[in-house]
């Protein structure tokens, strides 16, 4: 999938999480093998091609592509397998292998987790008993910032924004490069449907804030490209314009948006 993945077990390590943890390491790679658009061989590239047909795709593919047309519908159409003119449904696929690795691990007894994947994370549990998770979201404008920092129990964090790649969101709706905010940061607690509001949320520019105020169960953050912030009501963060701003010493490998602090 072309990102870093990391994973912070705050339980004992029991054989049984061992397992669990290979089998979570493996489970990414068959979702690389099997949805990225790099790999000619995908099943996904193949479909795009027009070589397989659909009921010729592991489950997995059916999976995925209604859960892609459940999110283009809650989004009025900001979220797109086509945007680019081509079958494309990694918009979903990362946060939906993420929450899947996670849920793997809890299966094992891991309670207390988090599994990152290129800077959007699915948080179980706490990060130590009686703390929260605290997860810092670096600054789009102010390299080796942070902008807000995210704290609760049980979330999933995902931003979307232009700092790591550039402009590579598209408007489903013209096919050209979205004009979003700087960043815009989704919280909830599935990373399946956070990752992809965050995409959409993105494309969407202007129009996010209210959108998100009216998306039952998540809630957030972004900062525009003129430098000023904006939050929805219940956004479990504080933001660190207001603050004073905090420095972030180490950037996790690979993140192109959230570390855990």
């Amino acid at each position: 999938m072309g990102t870093v993945f990391s994973f912070d077990i705050r339980n004992a390590r029991t054989p049984a999480i061992e397992c669990a943890l290979a089998e979570a390491v493996s489970w990414l790679h068959h979702v690389d093998e099997v949805f990225s658009t790099y790999r000619p061989d995908s099943a996904v590239s193949r479909l795009a091609r027009g070589e397989l047909g659909l009921d010729d795709c592991p489950a997995e593919v059916r999976e995925v592509l209604g859960l892609c047309e459940q999110v283009g519908h809650v989004t009025g159409g900001w979220f797109s397998v086509t945007a680019s003119g081509s079958l494309d449904p990694t918009g979903l696929v990362k946060g939906w292998a993420v929450e899947r690795a996670a849920q793997i691990l809890k299966a094992a007894g891991a309670r207390h987790l988090c599994v990152n994947g290129g800077g959007d994370l699915q948080l179980s549990g706490e990060a130590a008993p009686g703390t929260p998770w605290r997860i810092g979201i670096a600054h789009p404008l102010r390299p080796g910032e942070l902008c807000t920092v995210v704290t609760g129990h049980d979330l999933a964090v995902a931003t979307s924004g232009t700092a790591e790649r550039g402009a590579h969101i598209l408007d489903p709706h013209t096919g050209t490069p979205a004009t979003g905010p700087a960043s815009v940061t989704v919280v909830g607690r599935s990373l399946t449907t956070t990752d992809a509001f965050a995409t959409a949320a993105f494309a969407m520019g202007a129009g996010a804030r209210d959108w998100l105020e009216r998306l039952g169960g998540h809630e957030g953050f972004a900062v525009v490209r003129d430098g000023s912030i904006w939050r929805t009501r219940n956004f479990p963060g504080t933001a660190c314009d207001v603050v004073g701003g905090r420095r972030l010493e180490e950037p996790p490998s690979g993140s192109t948006a959230g570390s855990h602090l």
